[in-house]
C-alpha cells in the first residue's frame, strides 16, 4: 500500500508563495501519474495538478500560470510550487497516485498539509 507524507504548507499573505512536497512510499511511484488535490472547508476534494512519470502535465484552470508541479522519481517525491496565492487557495492539500492525468486518486489519503492564505 502506497503511503504519502505531504509537507510545506503554512500561513501566507495574499500574493505570496509556498512550495509543497509529497514523499510516497513504495516502489510503484515511478509507474503512476502523481496528482495534487485540495479540499477547502465545506467543499469536495478537487484536482489541482497532475504529472505523469514521463513528465506530461495537467493543471486545473484555476491554478494555470500560478502553480507548477514537478517530480523526482529517484526520491519518490512530487512538488507543487504555488505562486500568487489568494484566499481561494486556502485548503488542505493532498497528493496521490493516479492512473492518468485527469483521474481520481488511487491510494489512501495522507494527512495533507494545510495552506492558509490570509492577510
Amino acid at each position: 500500500q502506497v503511503q504519502f507524507v505531504e509537507s510545506g504548507g503554512g500561513l501566507v499573505q495574499p500574493g505570496g508563495s509556498l512550495k509543497l512536497s509529497c514523499v510516497a512510499s513504495g516502489s510503484i511511484f515511478s509507474i503512476y501519474a502523481m496528482g495534487w488535490f485540495r479540499q477547502a472547508p465545506g467543499k469536495q476534494r478537487e484536482l489541482v495538478a497532475s504529472i505523469t512519470s514521463g513528465g506530461s502535465i495537467n493543471y486545473a484552470d484555476f491554478v494555470k500560470g500560478r502553480f507548477t508541479i514537478s517530480r523526482d522519481n529517484a526520491k519518490n517525491t512530487v512538488y507543487l510550487q504555488m505562486n500568487s496565492l489568494n484566499a481561494e487557495d486556502t485548503a488542505v492539500y493532498y497528493c496521490n497516485i493516479q492512473r492518468s492525468l485527469f483521474a481520481a486518486g488511487l491510494g489512501s489519503w495522507g494527512q495533507g498539509t494545510q495552506v492558509t492564505v490570509s492577510a
